[in-house]
C-alpha cells in the first residue's frame, strides 16, 4: 500500500488528501484494498455511484457501446444522444437539455444560459445581469464558481473573481426577495447543501423561493447535482416541496458511476435562447456518455431506486439517531443523504480515519461533519452492520449507549 500512495504523493499536485487506504475492486456497496480487506462504502462517490460497483447493466451498456462508438463530435449526430435527451427531459418534466461532462460544467452552462435569457428575453442592460447564491454553496470548482463560494480556501489566491453574483443566507426565503434587483437574472441554489455538512433549509422554503422568482421575474436554477437521481428519496429533491424550477443541473449519478455526464434542463424559454457556436464540449453528449447516461436512468426507475432511497433513508437515520454518544452533536439528513455532525473538540478528519479502520469509508466535511451518503442499492443488512462499526468506532471517544426508542 505504501509504494502506490508515495507515488501518488510524488507525482501528484497535493490537491487532495487522501484517507490512508488503496482500493482495488468494488462490488455493490462494498469495496476492497489491495490487501483484500473489505470496507462499506458510506461516500459513493459523493452520489456518482448511486447504483453500486460493477452494476452489470450499467457495465454491459458500457461495454457494448465502447465496442460500437464511443466518441465522435458534436459536429454530428449519433443514435444514442437523442433518446438520452429524451429520457432525460421526459423524466425531469423539462423541455430540453444541454449535456456536458461534469457537474461544475453544467453549472456554468446554467450561468450562461441565464445571463443570455436576462439579456435578450429579460432585457437586463447588458453586462449588469446579477445571479443570487446562498452562503454555503458548493457548485463546483471552476474560476467563476469558486468566485461566488463563502469558503476562504477555495478563493484564496485564485483571484479576481468574475462580478456578477450576490450571496445571501441559505434558507432564508425573505433575504432573496431582498436581494432580487430588476438586473437579477436567476437564483441559484442547493435544495440540501452538502458540501456545506448536509445542510437542510426549512420546510417550505423552496416553495417560497419558487414563488419570489416567478412574481419577480427571475429565473429558480436548482443544482440537483448531488442531490437529485433519488439521493434523497425523490427523482429530485424539489419534488419534496412539488417544485418545478425553470432549470436544473444533474450530474454524478448520471454517469452510472462509470462515466463523468451531466447535463443542464431547462425549460423551453431558458434553454431557447442557446444558438450554434453559444456553447459546447468535446465530450458532451458523446455516444458512449449517452449510452450509459440514458442506461442509468432507466435503472433508477426499473429498480425504483428513489423510493428505495426514502426506505433506507429513514432505516439509516433512524439507526444513528438510536446512538448516544457524548461527540456526537447532530444527525440530520434526507434519504439517503445523511450527515453527523460532531462537537467542536473531536475533528471529523480523525473519526473518519477511526472509520476506516473499522471498515467503513466516509468522508468529513467542514471540519466537524461525517458524511454518509450509500449507494442506492444498499440494504437493511448492510445498514446494519456499518452502523455497529459506527458504534464501535464511537466507543474509541468515550461511552456509547441506545437512546430509548
Amino acid at each position: 500500500m505504501g509504494d502506490k500512495i508515495a507515488l501518488e504523493s510524488r507525482y501528484g499536485a497535493t490537491n487532495y488528501a487522501p484517507l490512508p487506504v488503496v482500493l482495488s475492486r468494488g462490488e455493490g456497496v462494498w469495496l476492497w484494498d489491495e490487501d483484500g480487506r473489505r470496507y462499506l462504502d458510506m461516500l459513493s462517490a459523493y452520489s456518482a455511484v448511486s447504483f453500486g460497483y460493477g452494476h452489470p447493466k450499467l457495465v454491459r451498456v458500457l461495454a457494448e457501446q465502447a465496442q460500437r462508438l464511443a466518441v465522435t463530435s458534436r459536429a454530428f449526430h449519433s443514435d444514442t444522444l437523442g433518446p438520452f435527451l429524451q429520457k432525460l427531459c421526459e423524466l425531469t418534466g423539462m423541455d430540453r437539455a444541454l449535456p456536458m461532462s461534469t457537474g461544475a460544467e453544467a453549472v456554468e452552462t446554467a450561468i450562461k444560459c441565464s445571463r443570455k435569457w436576462a439579456y435578450t428575453v429579460k432585457k437586463v442592460p447588458d453586462g449588469m445581469a446579477e445571479i443570487v447564491c446562498a452562503y454555503g454553496n458548493f457548485h463546483g470548482r471552476t474560476s467563476t464558481i469558486v468566485g461566488f463560494s463563502s469558503e476562504a480556501q477555495y478563493k484564496q489566491h485564485f483571484g479576481p473573481f468574475c462580478d456578477g453574483f450576490r450571496s445571501i443566507p441559505f434558507g432564508d426565503a425573505r433575504a432573496l426577495e431582498a436581494a432580487i434587483t430588476p438586473n437579477t437574472a436567476a437564483f441559484l441554489v442547493e435544495p440540501i447543501q452538502g458540501e456545506a455538512g448536509i445542510v437542510l433549509p426549512p420546510e417550505g422554503y423552496l416553495t417560497q423561493c419558487a414563488r419570489i422568482c416567478r412574481e419577480r421575474n427571475v429565473l429558480l436554477i436548482v443544482d440537483e447535482v448531488q442531490t437529485g437521481l433519488g439521493r434523497t428519496g425523490r427523482f429530485l429533491a424539489c419534488e419534496h416541496e412539488g417544485v418545478k424550477p425553470d432549470g436544473i443541473t444533474l450530474g454524478k449519478a448520471l454517469g452510472g458511476g462509470l462515466l463523468p455526464v451531466s447535463a443542464f434542463v431547462a425549460r423551453e424559454e431558458v434553454m431557447g435562447v442557446f444558438r450554434p457556436g453559444d456553447h459546447g464540449s468535446t465530450f458532451g453528449g458523446n455516444a458512449l456518455g449517452a449510452a450509459v447516461g440514458r442506461a442509468a436512468l432507466d435503472v433508477l426507475v426499473e429498480e425504483n431506486l428513489a423510493a428505495r432511497a426514502a426506505a433506507m433513508g429513514d432505516y439509516l437515520l433512524k439507526r444513528l439517531r438510536s446512538i448516544s454518544s457524548p461527540i456526537v452533536a447532530d444527525v440530520r439528513g434526507k434519504g439517503l443523504l445523511v450527515g453527523v455532525e460532531l462537537v467542536a473538540s473531536v475533528p471529523a478528519r480523525g473519526f473518519v480515519e477511526t472509520l476506516l479502520k473499522h471498515g467503513v469509508l466516509s468522508k468529513d466535511t467542514h471540519g466537524t461533519v461525517a458524511r454518509f451518503a450509500p449507494p442506492l442499492v444498499i440494504t437493511r443488512d448492510e445498514i446494519d452492520w456499518g452502523v455497529q462499526q459506527i458504534r464501535e468506532a464511537l466507543r474509541e471517544y468515550g461511552p456509547v449507549y441506545e437512546r430509548a426508542a
